[in-house]
């Protein structure tokens, strides 16, 4: 669809067009319609699709519209603050919105755009945020200090946009948003973009939006066409550097991102690979914001070939001269991978994809392959091929992640009880299963199962629909009784009535008398050390016992003798 058709004006059809854009993307052309109607959205959209213009030339067009208006005209001197909030789970991220924010609006005269960013000097934000505003980009740390402080004022906020909002949930952000969400009126026009609306993101789109219209143009099932995958397999960490030097040495590699899995190995990755001569640098998020800000602007301006990053990068750069995505260590969540691939091939541009993994990471890629519902080609670099055999991993299910209710199924796709009760389903009622129709027949009774009787059920008859009655009589037996009178085998409590407490049963010993360590009776010394400390076992034998009658006489310190140790 061109963007002509998409009702936007003037100012933002010439900043498209200077971009070198005519026609919008699927996810472009389904959201800015409603967007420019005021509809709150649920959009779901893979990576490199142009979404940040699917909300960012809506909100430009809010913009215009307000200052068209003569009744929303602000009065000098009056801090009104932004009146379109975009947050961020990224500092990258938020200073990709903030260029096509200022991109998409660069016809507009006087427009003002602010980005709140954690790392940053305080002063410049006070000064932006005190200052005439009208998009508003940040992370939700930074926003919430600002907002906690009251230097930050939310109350004329038109559009708030929540971009990348399941990343800001996994990161911890869900109250911060909540708060943030409560500071602006309740009548703002809500967009969250995120790749799933399951769990505790659609809990949240729940809460923030008013009948939120979903629009769902690609998910991490679907196939990146413009994106070759490969998978290396290595047998060592020096088999897989070794690879990774062949792959950078590759000609048609123009620019390049290897992605590790923590901060130390970035750091010395890009060290190594500086030392053989490759123009390199880290990036993560352990770096002060001015350090990784003049990173990312090296790497656009082509004065880096190689970028060595952690999942800070996987969201939030926009470099179309990237032709090779690199995983040299694993994600530790599967939709990463996703995120990390998507750095190259934008805008239609073709790209490779390729990850180096050792027999340790096999239950990663598996992970990766059942979430994207796609198998990652192998491949074999000439002279570096693996000495040991490649690991299995049982290839996608063709259909994808089968539903609940199909999983807890035979192969047939039917429920657990239709095999094992006849064809009928398992329905409980209390804790025992009937028949579909509500019926008192136990499962199994008519199919002839178990000799007419399902199993465990032999010894129970249906009573109408209430639940099951004895088949047996047992008004035979004598009823129970506590003290099971067998003889002189007498192992039952007395009637309470005419026992006492702690009586003998039977004919056992009393209390204390039953022989103990060394043919002396047990516990026949009370257990506590005396006072000169010398006795802290059980009972010498020149005590008297506690019997029935009562504890014997305690002798004092110059009574006789103590015994020490386990009853000598």
């Amino acid at each position: 669809m061109s963007f002509e058709n998409l009702g936007l004006h003037e100012a933002l059809l010439r900043a498209v067009k200077d971009s070198g854009y005519e026609t919008a993307t699927e996810v472009q052309a389904a959201a800015i319609p409603p967007a420019l109607a005021g509809k709150d959205l649920m959009v779901s959209s893979r990576t490199g699709s142009g979404k940040t213009a699917s909300f960012i030339l809506p909100a430009l067009e809010k913009i215009l519209a307000a200052r068209g208006d003569n009744s929303k005209r602000r009065e000098k001197g009056k801090i009104y603050g932004p009146k379109v909030l975009v947050l961020a789970p990224t500092r990258e991220l938020a200073m990709q919105v903030s260029k096509a924010a200022q991109t998409y609006g660069r016809h507009i005269p006087g427009l003002k755009v602010a980005t709140v960013l954690g790392g940053m000097p305080y002063a410049l934000q006070l000064r932006q945020l005190g200052g005439p505003l009208d998009i508003l980009i940040a992370t939700p740390g930074r926003l919430l200090d600002h907002l906690s402080s009251g230097k930050c004022v939310l109350e004329n906020v038109e559009m708030l946009v929540l971009d990348e909002a399941d990343r800001m949930l996994d990161m911890g952000f869900i109250d911060d948003i909540n708060t943030v969400a409560a500071a602006t009126p309740a009548t703002r026009q809500t967009v969250m973009y995120s790749a799933t609306f399951a769990g505790h993101v659609g809990r949240l789109a729940q809460d923030l939006l008013r009948d939120p219209q979903r629009i769902d143009i690609a998910s991490h099932t679907d196939a990146h066409e413009n994106i070759t995958q490969r998978l290396h397999w290595a047998d060592n960490p020096h088999h897989k550097d070794q690879l990774l030097e062949a792959i950078l040495a590759e000609r048609d590699l123009d620019q390049a991102v290897v992605f590790t899995s923590t901060q130390r190995d970035a750091d010395w990755l890009a060290e190594r690979l500086a030392e053989i001569g490759h123009q390199v640098a880290p990036l993560h998020g352990g770096m002060p914001q001015g350090k990784r800000n003049r990173v990312l602007m090296a790497l656009r301006r082509r004065e880096l070939r190689v970028l060595v990053a952690t999942d800070v990068a996987a969201r939030g750069i926009d470099v179309p001269t990237i032709t090779h995505v690199i995983n040299y260590g694993l994600p530790m969540k599967a939709e990463d991978y996703v995120h990390r691939i998507g750095r190259t091939g934008r805008a239609g541009r073709e790209g490779l994809a390729i990850t180096l993994a050792t027999r340790d990471d096999v239950s990663m890629i598996r992970r990766i392959q059942q979430f994207t519902t796609q198998q990652i080609p192998v491949a074999q670099i000439a002279g570096l091929e693996p000495k040991t055999q490649e690991p299995r991993i049982f290839p996608p299910r063709p259909g994808g992640e089968r539903p609940f209710e199909e999983r807890r199924s035979f192969g047939d796709g039917k429920p657990f009880g239709d095999k094992r009760f006849g064809g009928k389903p398992f329905h409980r009622d209390g804790g025992r299963p009937f028949n579909r129709d509500g019926g008192g027949k136990p499962f199994g009774r008519e199919q002839g199962q178990f000799g007419g009787q399902p199993a465990g059920m032999r010894d129970f008859a249906p009573r109408g629909g209430e639940g099951f009655e004895p088949r047996r009589d047992f008004s035979d037996r004598k009823p129970f009784d506590r003290g099971f009178d067998r003889g002189n085998d007498n192992r039952g409590f007395a009637p309470r009535g005419d026992r006492p407490e702690f009586a003998p049963r039977g004919d056992k010993p009393a209390f204390g008398a039953k022989p103990g360590f060394g043919g002396k009776p047990a516990f026949s010394k009370p257990f506590h050390a005396s006072r000169d400390g010398d006795n802290r076992g059980f009972g010498g034998g020149d005590r008297p016992a506690r019997g029935p009658g009562g504890p014997g006489k305690r002798p004092g310190p110059q009574g006789a003798p103590r015994r020490s140790g386990f009853g000598r």
